[in-house]
C-alpha cells in the first residue's frame, strides 16, 4: 500500500518511519525560518505537504514523546484528525507546557502521523440500548481506585 503526498514547498521533507517497524510516520516543520513557542502559546507549524488517504482511513496526528517528556511541547489537540477526504496543507497546532520558551527549527521532527482503518456507522435514535455488565457506570466504576489498585 502506498500513502501519496504532494509537496506544497519545495523545502517540504516527505514523511518516514525512524524505523521499519515505527507505526508513526515522522512530519517535519517546514519553516523559513525557526518559530519560538512561547509558554502556553499555541502555534500552527505547516508541513509543506498534503496528502491523499485511502478511502477507509484516518490519519492520526499524535505528539513526539521525546518533545512532550523532554520540553513539555506537546501538540494543541492531543490528537489530531485527518479525514480521508482532506487534500489541504497538513498543519500541526502546537503548545508549549512548560515555563522555558522552546524553538522548532526548520526540518525539525515535529509529530507523528498514523495511518489507520476506521468504521463509519450511521448513526440512528434507539428507544433502548442493549444492555452490559458495567451498564451506566461512568469514571471509576470498573473498580480502580485512586492509588490505582483494584477496590475488593
Amino acid at each position: 500500500m502506498q500513502l501519496k503526498f504532494k509537496r506544497l514547498r519545495p523545502q517540504a521533507i516527505l514523511p518516514r518511519r525512524a524505523t521499519p517497524e515505527s507505526a508513526g510516520l515522522d512530519l517535519c516543520a517546514c519553516l523559513e525560518e525557526p518559530v519560538t513557542i512561547r509558554p502556553f502559546e499555541l502555534v500552527r507549524i505547516p508541513t509543506g505537504l498534503a496528502a491523499a488517504l485511502p478511502a477507509g482511513t484516518v490519519g492520526l496526528v499524535y505528539p513526539r514523546s521525546g518533545l512532550a517528556s523532554k520540553f513539555g511541547v506537546t501538540l494543541a489537540n492531543c490528537v489530531g484528525v485527518i479525514d480521508s477526504d482532506y487534500r489541504g496543507e497538513l498543519l500541526v497546532a502546537m503548545t508549549n507546557h512548560s515555563q522555558i520558551d522552546y524553538t522548532i527549527q526548520p526540518g525539525d521532527r515535529i509529530a507523528q502521523l498514523v495511518v489507520t482503518p476506521i468504521l463509519l456507522p450511521e448513526p440512528v435514535e434507539a428507544e433502548e440500548l442493549d444492555s452490559t455488565v458495567r451498564g451506566e457506570g461512568g469514571f471509576g466504576s470498573t473498580g480502580y481506585g485512586a492509588e490505582g489498585g483494584a477496590q475488593p
